[in-house]
């Protein structure tokens, strides 16, 4: 978790793995501690902060050719301190998923992976909440950023929390390996 001051994005990004058949077992890596918001250090600056937490790594499972993996990415929490009524926007994006060098048939596309944030799973203080894409039936593809969850504080604290799911569609002419990815979340 990052915590900064009123105004600011705060990111947040987990790693994912995948694999597909005809692989080492999945591993799940840790993006660089060098990008912005990865895993859960904490940076306190101020105590009106708008903040998001995101799971450090998750494996997905794995999966074969042609057929699409499904897998919840734990929970992602945003908590605003910051003084008065103000809103909020989570957004999320994703880069590609490649194993070995990332040639074509290594990478699975940001197309190919599709987010559905589901509904509140836990929440405290006034306000309303809005989850992004409800149901899987609104699942949209992290080939751009989208938003994930809004919300709008009324008086004092209010913390939202959702569990997300990626659904990773796995091309005909995939690599086996072990595919792995970020996914980023940020609240401005």
């Amino acid at each position: 978790m990052r915590q900064v001051g009123a105004g600011a994005t705060v990111t947040a990004a987990l790693a994912a793995s995948i694999a597909l058949p005809v692989a080492p077992p999945a591993v799940p890596g840790l993006a660089p501690a060098a990008r912005a918001g990865t895993g859960m250090t904490l940076v306190p600056l101020r105590d009106d902060t708008l903040t998001i937490t995101v799971p450090g790594s998750v494996n997905l499972g794995s999966g074969s050719r042609s057929s699409a993996i499904s897998a919840s990415m734990g929970t992602v929490t945003v908590a605003d301190f910051r003084p008065g009524v103000l809103s909020w926007t989570a957004t999320v994006s994703a880069t590609n998923f490649t194993t070995g060098s990332g040639t074509p048939t290594q990478t699975i596309t940001t197309a190919n992976v599709a987010y559905w944030s589901g509904p509140v799973t836990g929440s405290s203080g006034a306000g309303t909440r809005n989850p992004g894409q409800l149901t899987a039936a609104q699942q949209v593809p992290l080939s751009s950023p989208v938003t994930a969850f809004s919300g709008r504080k009324t008086v004092g604290p209010m913390s939202t929390n959702w569990q997300p799911t990626l659904v990773i569609t796995i091309p005909a002419n995939a690599a086996a390996g072990v595919y792995t990815g970020t996914i980023t979340h940020s609240v401005a």
